[in-house]
């Protein structure tokens, strides 16, 4: 009997299904929901040590949809972190390891370009009990102009400096969450892991432009009559957050076989997670698919997922993670690989019968041998 059960960094996760950081994870009653409703495990909305810089506005997203205009694949948004003070944050933290202990807790990090600023949220944040970090250094918009988010996690050197600052202090496992915004998402994971994080979390929302609404010229999410870039996400993002975890899955192959990946973009079911877990991954994350489907669905995608593994026999996670990563190669590759097999179907056709007027007394044998597929 096929078990979603998973161990990662000595934490254990009841199923792999873990909430992404954003809304679903904005305070401690949504986040016991998850739990309640059977989440393996949450990341908490974004904060930092003083939420006072955090403004946010609205509206703050946009949709896309399909041409029925009722399937939602993609999702912008201009939201900020958390908004709220960290002091309370702290007290939730706790709380919640008291009311749900089983419940794997993430608190995701972010701070400014300052060592001694990211030493204390961690060490603040260890001392109320969350399981995990996850360090946010992807946020694609927002308080660019302090180094913070993406403007960090886009230079490798940078976020070496800034996983060894959180290395030095921290006691639990740290993922650290990579920006997709970027050529070549495998050189700041590298560093991260060179810095000594346990895994990386990936992918962040890509940065994007919405629409333009046609009547009134203005481009969407609009404040006011203005907007601002902002991050794409929902399953249209998916085949771009496979792409990036494969590519850091084969990066991490060798040096790296310790550590983890937390994959996300557009998972919404038990057959998107499955594919993420092929290409590497130990967890899989879903926010936006919890704003649209509500906190519920992480019972139809267990279902799901369960289904997959018992039809191919596997009996847990790890007995699949990674299957799908030596059918990659390069295009050259594929070239010789084709010729090859042209080759040999057509070595195969050579004598074969294809007409009964080509059938020989003499070599009745030798020709039903060549008709044979399985010898």
């Amino acid at each position: 009997m096929p078990t979603l059960e998973t161990t990662v960094h000595g934490l254990r996760f009841k199923n792999p299904f873990v909430i992404g950081s954003g809304p679903p994870g904005t305070n401690a009653n949504v986040i016991r929901k998850a739990f309640d409703e059977g989440w393996g495990g949450a990341v908490a909305k974004t904060v930092s040590l003083d939420a006072s810089k955090v403004i946010n506005v609205a509206p703050r997203y946009a949709r896309m949809r399909s041409g029925d205009a009722k399937e939602v694949y993609g999702w912008e948004n201009i939201e900020l972190i958390s908004d709220r003070a960290f002091d309370v944050w702290l007290e939730e933290f706790d709380s919640l390891k008291q009311s749900h202990p089983e419940g794997i807790l993430i608190a995701s990090i972010m701070e400014e370009y300052r060592k001694d600023c990211w030493h204390e949220i961690v060490e603040r944040c260890q001392a109320v009990g969350v399981d995990a970090l996850e360090l946010n250094l992807s946020c694609p918009h927002g308080l660019p102009e302090r180094k913070m988010g993406a403007a960090m996690g886009e230079n490798p050197d940078i976020v070496s400096e800034v996983t060894g600052w959180v290395m030095e202090v921290a006691s639990v496992p740290v993922w650290a969450k990579m920006t997709p915004n970027i050529t070549h998402i495998a050189d700041p994971g590298r560093s991260a892991l060179e810095a000594g994080a346990h895994g990386l979390a990936a992918i962040n929302t890509i940065l994007s432009v919405m629409s333009v609404d046609l009547k009134t010229l203005r481009p969407q999410p609009t404040v006011e009559g203005y907007s601002v870039p902002g991050g794409y996400s929902c399953k249209a993002v998916r085949p771009i957050a496979l792409r990036m975890v494969m590519q850091l899955a084969q990066m991490m192959k060798e040096p790296f076989a310790d550590r983890s990946i937390s994959g996300i973009g557009g998972i919404e079911s038990g057959e998107d997670a499955a594919q993420f877990i092929l290409l590497g991954s130990h967890l899989v994350q879903v926010c936006t698919g919890v704003m649209i489907h509500g906190y519920g669905m992480v019972e139809k995608m267990s279902e799901s997922l369960l289904a997959f593994m018992e039809s191919h026999g596997f009996e847990t996670i790890d007995d699949f993670r990674g299957a799908s990563l030596p059918y990659f190669s390069t295009h050259a590759d594929l070239v010789a690989r084709q010729a090859k097999a042209k080759a040999a179907a057509k070595a195969r056709r050579e004598g074969m019968v294809e007409k009964d007027a080509q059938w020989s007394g003499d070599e009745f044998v030798a020709q039903s041998d060549r008709l044979v597929s399985n010898d």
